[in-house]
């Protein structure tokens, strides 16, 4: 043992102790958030219910203090696709922090980025070349920015409905109001209607479009376009001379199925293409944009433009080795293929429910991102109830529905969107029939309890005079 290194042991020891603060202040958690975060977060919380205290967690699961398992079908709004804590990227981190990495010195080429970038472009064999940031928006974002610059245009057209970051110009392209509302002005963008291909054309047709960013299957809502939307879309933005861009965020790395979710449809090769959440591992904060070549060569077109678009911590070793982790479990667990199995189980169990329940209107979706949309009921007893609701705030019933299924069968979902109707399940893509068997008879008991006018409707009173206190 050197000198230096006895001599710092001391001071290094007693100098920052987690488990201890932990376990001093983690009682504090919804205190601390009401007074120096977000204050309407816990307020949020607490009137649904949701002011739970997790312990731990694992898989498709969560732990309180008492031992009760939670099954998360939420993950994290899609960040744990692998569900928590997997010991594969677990120990790539532990691995990574112990290499002791000359990171982030900005003028060296490490190995970890080219790495991650040759796996990622294995699966995405019409591009070329990797952006990594650290985050789904920053992934727009570089997108927007190659668009506008290789075609010299200055407009992006998105879809209503749309999510594609809160970030200034992933914003810009955010089809719901609730987020765009106050911060303005926006870069001038455009939206058109998911699916409209006449409302494209008009469009292109005024030479000014740099691209069209759209999601495979939109988050809020789960709303997907018509089959042949997507190839005819690329045909038309080709020909005036605009680039198509996907935005994967949330359907990419498996959710839907296949790898990305424009594969679902045969011939469609996106320009660029904006990945995120599932690639993080859970751990650490990553984007990506990838791009077809000549795009990148355009940005980057000399050495006095080398860092025209570069981001402080993009590419750290931590990031690429959580992405190289996931994409091994990935191809090692055959990831992709348990998506689609237990995907299809779940929805069909699901949609085999829509002629018991009136209240229960659609069940849509791919892979494991389903969308449970809820409509008004025939029978006069029902439609009241419901009129009660619809009344006071648009989606109020699938938060009815939400709140029994944390409280009383410890499953977490969410409302896919603001004023819907709809819950959204986008769990682990580790989960198996086990999960599906758990999620189907507590929706099932739930649904039951709804259309009996039981005691899910006393909870739909208190969301009721929430909606009016708030107006």
């Amino acid at each position: 043992m050197t000198t230096a290194e006895s001599a710092s042991e001391p001071s290094q020891a007693g100098a920052f102790d987690l488990g201890k603060l932990l376990a001093e202040r983690g009682a504090e958690r919804y205190e601390l958030h009401t007074r120096h975060l977000n204050h309407q977060l816990p307020r949020m919380l607490h009137t649904i219910g949701f002011d739970k205290v997790y312990e731990r967690a694992e898989g498709a699961y969560f732990y309180d203090a008492d031992g009760n398992d939670y099954l998360d079908m939420l993950a994290g709004f899609g960040v744990m696709g692998l569900g928590r804590h997997h010991p594969v990227v677990r120990k790539a981190l532990h691995d990574v922090l112990d290499a002791q990495l000359a990171d982030l010195t900005r003028f060296d080429c490490q190995p970890l980025p080219g790495l991650l970038a040759e796996k990622l472009l294995a699966h995405s064999p019409h591009l070329d070349r990797v952006f990594f940031g650290n985050s789904g928006t920053e992934a727009v974002e570089g997108a927007l920015k190659f668009a506008r610059f290789v075609t010299g245009r200055p407009r992006i057209l998105y879809c209503a409905h749309a999510f594609h970051g809160l970030t200034t110009g992933s914003l810009s392209v955010n089809g719901e109001s609730g987020f765009r509302d106050g911060f303005a002005p926006l870069l001038p963008d455009t939206a058109i209607p998911l699916g409209d291909l006449d409302a494209l054309a008009r469009e292109l047709k005024k030479g000014d479009v740099a691209a069209l960013i759209v999601e495979p299957i939109q988050g809020k809502g789960v709303l997907a376009p018509p089959p042949g939307y997507l190839p005819a879309a690329q045909e038309l933005l080709h020909r005036h001379k605009a680039l198509l861009i996907a935005d994967e965020v949330q359907t990419g790395l498996g959710r839907t199925g296949d790898f990305y979710g424009y594969q679902h449809e045969e011939g469609v090769e996106p320009d660029l293409v904006c990945v995120a959440k599932a690639l993080s591992g859970g751990y650490v904060p990553v984007g990506a944009t990838l791009g077809k070549d000549w795009i990148f060569k355009k940005v980057y077109s000399s050495m006095d433009r080398v860092l025209v678009h570069s981001a402080s911590f993009g590419s750290n070793a931590q990031a690429m080795a959580a992405g190289l982790a996931v994409l091994s479990v990935m191809e090692n667990e055959q990831i992709v293929a348990g998506v689609r199995a237990t995907g299809e189980l779940l929805r069909s169990r699901l949609d085999a429910l829509t002629d018991k329940y009136e209240m229960l209107a659609d069940v849509r979706g791919r892979g494991l991102m389903i969308g449970i949309e809820f409509g008004r009921p025939k029978s006069l007893k029902l439609r009241s109830r419901w009129a009660m609701l619809q009344a006071a705030r648009k989606g109020l019933f699938a938060q009815m529905v939400v709140v029994p299924l944390l409280q009383k069968h410890r499953i977490l979902t969410q409302v896919s969107g603001d004023h819907m109707e709809v819950i959204k399940l986008i769990p682990p893509l580790i989960i198996g029939e086990r999960e599906v068997d758990r999620f189907v008879d507590a929706f099932t008991a739930v649904m039951d309890d709804a259309h009996d006018g039981g005691l899910v409707w006393d909870f739909g009173k208190t969301l009721v005079k929430q909606a009016m206190a708030n107006r």
